[in-house]
């Protein structure tokens, strides 16, 4: 996906969102820190925080946000649903059709504009699921 004509893209932003395009584990800022440091060592914790949510705003990736819980970042834009483990917070996408008509039907029936919809399941993931059985 290529940057809006307003947003510079800079190295730290581009090596940012190529480390999170790599990835399909949705990290948190600290982890995604740790990646982009391999190729930008002297990068800043608070400067990976400023250029996500600059990307985030761009459109150029996704904030997974949950209340209560760090916050994660997906490199996918496309329209997709989630899994959320519940002990361990990691974020699974998940491999499904997207719901057909669920956006028209509730413009429909509420007069909202629409413009969007977001699904996360939650549940535990199998490697939690295996380590509440010991």
């Amino acid at each position: 996906m290529e940057a809006p004509a307003k947003l510079r893209m800079t190295t730290q932003r581009q090596v940012i969102m190529e480390e999170l395009q790599s990835v399909k584990s949705h990290p948190t800022a600290g982890e995604l820190c740790s990646m982009v440091r391999r190729r930008l060592p002297r990068i800043s914790l608070g400067t990976v925080y400023r250029n996500l949510d600059i990307l985030s705003r761009a459109g150029l990736i996704q904030k997974l946000d949950v209340a209560g819980q760090e916050m994660r970042f997906d490199g996918n834009t496309m329209n997709h649903y989630h899994l959320r483990c519940l002990d361990c917070g990691r974020v699974f996408d998940v491999e499904m059709d997207l719901l057909s008509g669920v956006e028209e039907r509730l413009a429909r029936e509420s007069g909202f504009e629409v413009l969007g919809h977001r699904l996360e399941f939650l549940g535990r993931c199998e490697a939690c699921q295996r380590g509440a059985d010991n």
